[in-house]
């Protein structure tokens, strides 16, 4: 077998120990976090996943492992059309593996750069699967908590897929509020930079961020600086264009973005 590894400690053929199912490296996918993904095939049926790479050495802290259980638990336990497939969770003596669903058409954020906006029909396209997808989850007790474009992957119908649960948490009880400053500065709700507690409304506040994002060509807070794109959020102080999209849209986005959810 070989085990020939790359600059990341990562051998070029991996094996669940659990299942004796062996995967061979493919193309690097992308990094984030501590964590890095690569296309891993099934040397038996010749399947391609993603495969998320963490290295131990970055797992040393209990609250280091304790995160990355919470997400792998959370994952393992969602089965819906528009949320990446998890398949697997193995280590050997120095990575954790997590075989999930591969999604060749990137995510969001690719079509965004490229793209830069996206027409309204689109939009309602993309936002129908990722409100479907926040339904389930919250029907479930879970929020996302780090909704964003480069976190709603695409695969090759050009569906989206909710990933990377990193962040999510569950709801223990109605009212049990969150107060861990957590998410990304441009989609993140007031609730949370506060930190008087937040629940599953910090999701619509993210939807709403990715609606403007995707139609108006960037973020409704965005700033050149944090500080800047907090105190914005904080006076909920942003503005829609005029004549550029339809009214009705210009509502939702409007209920999205509120400081009472």
């Amino acid at each position: 077998m070989d085990t020939t590894k790359d600059e990341f400690n990562i051998p070029n053929v991996i094996m669940d120990p659990r299942t004796r199912t062996q995967y061979s490296k493919g193309k690097f996918l992308g990094k984030g976090g501590f964590a890095r993904c690569y296309e891993l095939i099934d040397t038996n049926t010749g399947q391609t996943f993603a495969g998320k790479v963490v290295p131990k050495s970055m797992l040393v802290k209990p609250h280091q492992k304790e995160k990355m259980q919470q997400e792998v638990t959370i994952h393992q336990s969602l089965n819906h059309k528009h949320i990446v497939q998890f398949f697997s969770y193995f280590e050997d003596e120095n990575n954790v593996y997590i075989i999930l669903e591969l999604c060749r058409r990137r995510s969001l954020m690719e079509l965004h750069r490229r793209r830069k906006t996206v027409t309204e029909p689109e939009t309602r396209y993309f936002v129908k699967q990722i409100v479907e997808a926040c339904i389930y989850l919250h029907e479930k007790r879970i929020i996302h908590r780090d909704l964003k474009l480069g976190n709603l992957f695409l695969n090759d119908q050009m569906e989206i897929k909710i990933g990377d649960f990193g962040l999510a948490t569950r709801v223990e009880s109605e009212s049990d509020r969150k107060r861990t400053l957590c998410g990304t500065p441009n989609y993140i709700a007031p609730e949370v930079i506060n930190k008087k507690g937040h629940s599953y409304e910090v999701d619509v506040w993210s939807l709403g961020c990715i609606f403007y994002t995707l139609l108006l060509g960037k973020p409704p807070f965005e700033t050149s600086s944090l500080k800047d794109t907090y105190s914005k959020i904080r006076k909920n102080d942003y503005l829609i264009p005029e004549n550029r999209i339809s009214r009705e849209v210009v509502l939702l986005i409007q209920r999205c973005l509120r400081h009472e959810p």
